[in-house]
């Protein structure tokens, strides 16, 4: 009987979050590890998760960096180093929009979140890494990960001097974007 609770037991228990490796370059440098929450936000993750595999992730700039609060990333449509960033931030991906996933998960620094329009419902690629809590988000904004190592490469990234952020010039850039289980 012990064994087959014990059996049971594992069974039952959640799987591991899979997680992203980010190679970013430019004026950050490095590696960002983030753990993605499957158990908070399942759809949000899952399509990440697509999105990277698929490598659509792959020379996608960091368009949108505001200091003291996140850098945004991840227009696989608009957003691709070497082609024309003025439209960097409006585009999303192969795969349709996806219904919020609102939690309790507070966002603070390292925290990630699904970008989006004004309808809480069409986030799709694109997400940002906070610098500093961002409390007002808070039951606004998916939370689909943190950043358990490379803060000091997110720490790093080209700020932007734009309207709204917009990073002006040579943009930096995840060069290589790999899913982890």
């Amino acid at each position: 009987m012990f064994k087959l609770a014990a059996v049971l037991s594992v069974l039952a228990a959640p799987a591991l979050a899979a997680g992203l490796e980010i190679d970013v370059t430019g004026e950050a440098n490095g590696t960002i590890v983030i753990d993605l929450f499957e158990d908070v936000a399942p759809n949000h993750v899952a399509q990440i998760a697509a999105i990277a595999d698929a490598g659509d992730y792959n020379g996608i700039v960091f368009h949108r960096v505001i200091d003291g609060f996140m850098a945004q990333t991840g227009d696989v449509q608009n957003g691709i180093l070497g082609g024309d960033l003025s439209r960097a931030g409006t585009g999303g991906s192969q795969f349709g929009d996806i219904p919020a996933e609102f939690s309790d998960r507070p966002f603070e620094r390292g925290v990630v979140g699904m970008a989006r329009g004004r309808s809480p419902n069409s986030a799709n690629s694109q997400f940002f890494i906070m610098f500093e809590p961002g409390y007002f988000l808070n039951g606004q904004y998916t939370v689909v990960g943190e950043v358990t190592s490379g803060m000091d490469v997110v720490d790093a990234i080209k700020r932007g001097t734009g309207p709204n952020g917009a990073v002006i010039g040579q943009p930096d850039v995840m060069n290589e974007v790999r899913v982890t289980e």
